[in-house]
């Protein structure tokens, strides 16, 4: 239903743009570009009256945003402002699931990956994508049938790292395909 997301800088869209001409031949390429955080089933933001029940009523988007914000607040408590690094391209040659090769921007921070912990002991981790197996990560594009190399020329990009600093994390929904509220750390 929901990601929490980490908002980026625009200097990563302009990285992002500029490495767009190089993924000719990729079935999907990104046009919003995400770094996720956490993601978060329908369980993650019902009411507390559907607890229990057989099938508890989904909640409407308002409530599920209030009830995520409210959900949040504990194991949010304590987190700081953090520092995050876009430091390369990177390629998963075999994702989880969906069409490969993936390619995207190499996110650094300790920090992030510590936050994403936090939330997978108060949510769940979604297997194989979570927990343990969390990469923070940037895609660019997925699929298809890129040029001989062409993975290799994106991987090899060389580019100043992008260092900022993380405020706050934004509630992301994807019917809407935007950002439905933000929580300050």
């Amino acid at each position: 239903m929901f990601s929490l997301n980490v908002p980026l800088p625009t200097a990563v869209e302009r990285l992002a743009a500029d490495l767009h001409p190089k993924l000719s031949g990729f079935d999907r390429v990104r046009e919003r570009h995400t770094l996720v955080c956490k993601r978060f089933g329908v369980a993650d933001v019902r009411s507390e009256e559907g607890e229990g029940a057989e099938r508890p009523e989904v909640p409407d988007r308002e409530a599920a945003v209030d009830r995520l914000r409210e959900r949040l607040r504990r194991p949010l408590a304590g987190v700081d402002p953090f520092e995050v690094a876009v430091t390369g391209v990177d390629v998963f040659d075999a994702p989880r699931s969906g069409s490969r090769p993936v390619v995207y921007l190499a996110v650094e921070s300790d920090e992030l990956v510590r936050v994403h912990r936090r939330l997978c002991d108060a949510f769940g981790a979604v297997e194989g994508i979570e927990g343990d197996e969390y990469v923070p990560h940037i895609t660019l594009a997925r699929g298809g049938n890129p040029e001989p190399g062409a993975v290799a020329g994106l991987v090899g990009a060389e580019f100043d790292p992008i260092r900022w600093r993380v405020h706050a994390l934004d509630a992301w929904d994807p019917e809407f395909r935007e950002v439905a509220a933000s929580v300050k750390l």
